[in-house]
């Protein structure tokens, strides 16, 4: 995985007080941003830094979670990703896949924490152990 490191900057996480009149609906979503090549002196390679944005958001609005922070990419081809970010912000798709895996998979584990401090839903359905007798019913 040439996902070398992940910097946490900031936790944002706030509770609203709309009320509730309908289902909540639970939206997670990254963004990166100011992609540039640093040297990683550590392993003598250069690699690519990338800023982003992890925000959950809920509807009706009860409460938004953000998280900010750096991650270090390390590509064989750092000048391709570059400038295909430079000719439209995006990433080559095998890039973004893992970058954007990645990030949910590390992200959502610290919004589930904060979104239970705050006693908000959790922003992904954890798994629910049913007695023997309910099992026996639904199979």
């Amino acid at each position: 995985m040439p996902i070398i490191g992940l910097t946490f900057k900031s936790f944002s996480a706030k509770r609203g007080d709309e009320k509730i009149t309908s289902d909540i609906k639970v939206n997670s979503s990254p963004k990166v941003f100011n992609l540039k090549e640093v040297n990683v002196s550590a392993i003598g390679k250069k690699a690519i830094s990338m800023d982003f944005d992890f925000t959950t958001t809920y509807t009706p609005r009860i409460g938004e979670i953000k998280i900010e922070g750096e991650l270090l990419y390390l590509a064989e081809r750092n000048k391709d990703v570059l400038e295909e970010w430079q000719r439209g912000e995006r990433l080559p798709e095998d890039v973004s896949l893992e970058v954007f895996n990645y990030l949910f998979k590390r992200c959502l584990l610290k919004v589930a924490n904060l979104a239970e401090d705050l006693q908000l839903p959790a922003p992904i359905p954890f798994p629910k152990i049913k007695p023997k007798s309910e099992e026996k019913k639904e199979k």
